[in-house]
């Protein structure tokens, strides 16, 4: 009880009243080609989105002279071939729950510019990212996606510099993880993260069917998800053999995972 007069004592707030909420995680994915994110990462892309993180993938060519043999033996036009792309890989990252954005940087080669990395360090103070995908490092069969790479993690360093031209806040260091390259053996590629994507494959299959123009890769990354969910399991430490059947998806990390205790 208190005297007439006196002060009433302050309460607690209740939780949450007069605390900001925490903007949502964030995931970018830099991609060399229109489908690279689809058959690569959509997995992991499917299960930020459904988990209420922001995905955003940084497309950097439509893989229109490389990547879209089919519509050129159809005799179509660059134009119009870039169109079929842009909106195939729109429809994918709907599927997903991400954002696309397009750089038009043309493919066969990819050729880094000034211009493009002013973009790319951009795009990362925009979403500041807590995750980064790309692509590894090697793939003789396609310089695009070295490229790539290269782009992502210079990027990734020139947006933490304060002192680099810019808009935006600078970003912290966040882990990156390389998803794994369509010959692997050839790329020096070593699964060091299994990713279990059994409850997103659904949608991780509805999105690699928008991508018409490479059809011949569907069976191709689904029996690839279906070897890695076996190397899963059998890697699945106290949960070792799984009851389910698993679907998997393969990463490298170029930088040391932080942690606090080893698990």
């Amino acid at each position: 009880m208190t005297h007439a007069g006196a002060p009433s004592p302050e309460l607690p707030a209740p939780p949450g009243r007069g605390t900001p909420p925490s903007p949502p995680r964030s995931t970018l994915v830099v991609t060399a080609h229109a489908g690279d994110f689809v058959w690569r990462a959509g997995g992991a892309i499917a299960l930020a989105a459904a988990r209420g993180e922001q995905v955003t993938i940084a497309c950097l060519t439509f893989g229109e002279r490389g990547e879209s043999a089919k519509a050129w033996r159809e005799g179509k036009r660059l134009a119009e071939i870039k169109a079929i792309r842009r909106e195939e890989a729109e429809k994918a990252a709907a599927t997903l729950g991400a954002e696309v954005r397009f750089f038009d940087a043309g493919d066969y080669p990819l050729v880094a510019t000034a211009e493009l990395t002013d973009r790319l360090v951009a795009l990362y103070r925009q979403t500041q990212p807590d995750v980064v995908l790309t692509h590894p490092v090697e793939d003789p069969y396609n310089g695009d996606h070295p490229a790539a790479n290269r782009m992502a993690l210079e990027a990734r360093v020139l947006a933490q510099a304060i002192g680099y031209p810019g808009e935006g806040d600078i970003i912290g260091a966040p882990p990156v993880f390389y998803f794994e390259p369509h010959q692997p053996e050839m790329s020096g590629f070593k699964p060091e993260v299994l990713l279990d994507i059994t409850e997103v494959w659904e949608t991780k299959r509805r999105a690699m069917q928008c991508l018409g123009a490479q059809q011949h890769l569907w069976d191709y990354y689904t029996d690839l998800a279906v070897r890695r969910g076996v190397q899963l399991k059998r890697n699945a430490g106290p949960n070792l053999g799984l009851a389910h059947r698993t679907m998997a998806e393969a990463y490298m990390r170029p930088y040391p995972q932080i942690a606090k205790e080893l698990a």
